[in-house]
């Protein structure tokens, strides 16, 4: 199919090439080889139990369950992002077509021939979770239905296509099954805000309106379905489930599944770091060997690290990743729970998130979080908290060794004579990937923040010196954060040379209203400014030079990783009353178009752009909502 394609051609995430969404290569690899719901194990089995009776319920010995999307009577397509489309290897135009607009609202299940009875069936993943430290036991897919996977024939990247919002599922608890139009105006944005900004990301393909469905939240809400998608929507969560349950072959099919189908196959997992003690500073962190044969064992003699260590280890820098990029950029998820911690690296299911404003470490957007567990400051240990769920997870299969293959091992779990070397292996392992994740959390943060700062090359005393002062300063005048990292890039290193110039300079970050800071006034704030101008001034001077081409060379590369462009609470608030309660449409494509390109400095000229990338108004600052969606 690959071949009928030509190379795409790109107009501000604009694509001319593609095909429609129904000739798009599909597979359902998750339901092909994870165990169904034994209640309905085929799709004919659902397809042919009437909708309604397919509703909450405990589902054991399996993975997912079969059920179909609710269908509506009446729905209005609001917006598509194009870069999704692009990314999908879907046609420019094909998202006006009947046929699409009834995929993505669940009309339609494209994949099911209705004579034959045959084909790809939607399914809704069953796992658990950690919610805010405490077990929550069953939870799942409780109004996300999966529609397929799809593999763009271009890039030959498959993703799974779901819609949330879809109905009740097994998985729903108390819950209807429903998304209100808020959260998904939410989600839509934030999804393709966080993928432009280079953030790894679940993503957001389309936004549905429901007109004649109203929902209950803390009050009547229009229902709405966001069509999103991902490389994988298993969750750290899935592998709690399984071993609170005792589910050892599960877990096991699961790894496998897990390493084979979405981490790209047991060669591609990292090899044993070879330092004793692993540190940030160490190349071999970074530049991990891979391509270690599946059935290898690396390292000294009880520490030996099989697949699943390699596996796990994958996961844990995946994750570390994701978490330094989200410190560099200001975001926040709000719900860090273990149901929302991508095995993939991706950040996951956005309810109650939100970009910094003014720069405050202790900010969580979560306003039922009182103990600040999912703070800004948090998330690095949170998201490692997981982790180490996860080891405890697949702590049998990494402590095996190499014995994780026997067949009495295999059959009836390890036997008491080898239990304290089992135990002793597997915390060896999780010691080690709590360090490896550490060190490569702080080489991407150093990497990320460096960019920002306009840095070529990383001086150990950056770390304290720029970034941790820059940061203290910005929170002792309650500047904002990613604007105050903006207006840097216009900063000209001629421009500090003497002390009164620094000072002027440092006027550029106050708010309109002045200095806000507790215990600051105007002077001692544009000294401290100054202070930390002058310290960065003589940091780009040994970079770059002083030369007027490496200046507009150096605020050129500023430019592109400083967005002027954050959907920010109080943005999106706006936007959300503008589509509910005046009916507005255009204003979707606007911000969508300023979310994909978040670095440009101009979009339509509209005077809701300039007002969206300016000053926060002051009593919308460090806003907070719950997870009610």
């Amino acid at each position: 199919m690959s071949s009928h394609l030509t190379s795409p051609a790109h107009t501000n995430g604009i694509h001319t090439t593609g095909l429609p969404l129904r000739d798009l290569p599909k597979s359902s690899t998750l339901t092909s080889n994870l165990p169904a719901d034994p209640d309905f194990p085929t799709p004919i089995s659902s397809h042919k139990t009437p909708r309604k009776e397919i509703g909450p319920k405990l589902v054991k010995n399996a993975l997912y369950t079969y059920v179909r999307p609710d269908t509506h009577e009446q729905t209005e397509l609001l917006s598509v992002s194009p870069r999704a489309l692009r990314d999908l290897g879907i046609r420019q135009g094909d998202e006006k077509t009947q046929e699409f607009r009834d995929t993505v609202s669940g009309n339609r299940i494209t994949t099911w021939d209705e004579s034959t009875e045959e084909g790809i069936y939607p399914w809704a993943q069953c796992y658990g979770g950690f919610q805010f430290g405490s077990w929550a036991a069953q939870l799942g897919d409780g109004r996300a239905i999966s529609l397929f996977e799809t593999t763009n024939p271009s890039t030959r990247k498959r993703y799974e296509l779901q819609l949330k919002g879809a109905g009740r599922t097994p998985y729903s608890r108390f819950a209807d099954g429903k998304a209100v139009l808020r959260s998904s105006i939410r989600e839509y944005v934030v999804s393709e805000a966080l993928n432009a900004l280079g953030i790894p990301t679940t993503r957001a393909l389309s936004l549905t309106l429901l007109p004649k469905e109203q929902v209950v939240r803390e009050r009547m809400e229009p229902a709405a379905i966001v069509a999103r998608f991902a490389e994988s929507w298993i969750r750290l969560g899935t592998f709690d489930l399984l071993r609170s349950r005792g589910y050892r072959k599960e877990t096991r099919i699961l790894g496998h599944y897990v390493a084979e189908h979405v981490l790209g196959g047991w060669e591609a997992l990292p090899g044993r770091v070879p330092a004793e003690e692993v540190k940030d500073t160490s190349m071999e962190v970074f530049e991990v060997k891979r391509g270690v044969s599946r059935d290898t064992l690396e390292g000294p003699q009880g520490q030996e690290e099989n697949r699943f260590a390699r596996m796990y280890r994958e996961v844990v820098r995946r994750n570390a990743a994701t978490v330094a990029k989200w410190q560099v950029y200001g975001f926040m998820n709000g719900v860090l729970n273990t149901d929302n911690t991508s095995i993939y690296g991706l950040s996951i299911d956005y309810g109650p998130f939100a970009f910094m404003d003014n720069f405050d470490p202790d900010y969580t957007p979560n306003h039922d979080d009182h103990m600040l567990r999912y703070s800004y400051r948090n998330q690095p240990s949170i998201i490692w908290w997981n982790l180490v769920r996860l080891g405890e997870d697949l702590g049998e299969l990494i402590g095996a060794g190499a014995g994780v293959d026997d067949e009495t091992f295999v059959e009836k779990g390890v036997e008491q004579d080898d239990a304290e070397g089992l135990i002793k292996r597997a915390e060896s392992v999780i010691k080690r990937a709590g360090q490896e994740y550490g060190a490569v959390f702080m080489q991407e943060y150093k990497k990320g923040m460096s960019a920002r700062f306009g840095l070529r090359s990383q001086n150990p005393d950056d770390f304290q010196n720029l970034f941790s002062e820059w940061l203290d300063t910005l929170e002792a005048l309650q500047l904002d954060f990613n604007q105050s990292f903006r207006k840097l890039c216009d900063v000209r290193i001629a421009e500090l040379e003497m002390e009164e110039q620094r000072r002027e300079v440092a006027g550029r970050f106050f708010h309109a209203e002045g200095v806000t800071g507790v215990g600051e006034n105007d002077g001692s704030a544009r000294n401290r400014l100054a202070k930390w101008l002058d310290s960065w001034r003589t940091r780009i001077a040994e970079d770059w030079g002083k030369s007027p081409e490496s200046e507009e060379q150096r605020q050129a590369g500023m430019r592109k990783v400083n967005p002027k462009f954050t959907p920010k609470g109080w943005v999106l608030d706006e936007i959300i009353a503008r589509v509910e309660k005046k009916a507005e449409r255009d204003v979707l494509r606007r911000v969508m178009d300023m979310s994909l390109r978040p670095f440009e400095e101009k979009w339509e000229g509209h005077e809701d752009e300039e007002r969206w990338c300016g000053d926060v108004p002051r009593y919308n600052r460090a806003m907070q909502c719950s997870c009610s969606s």
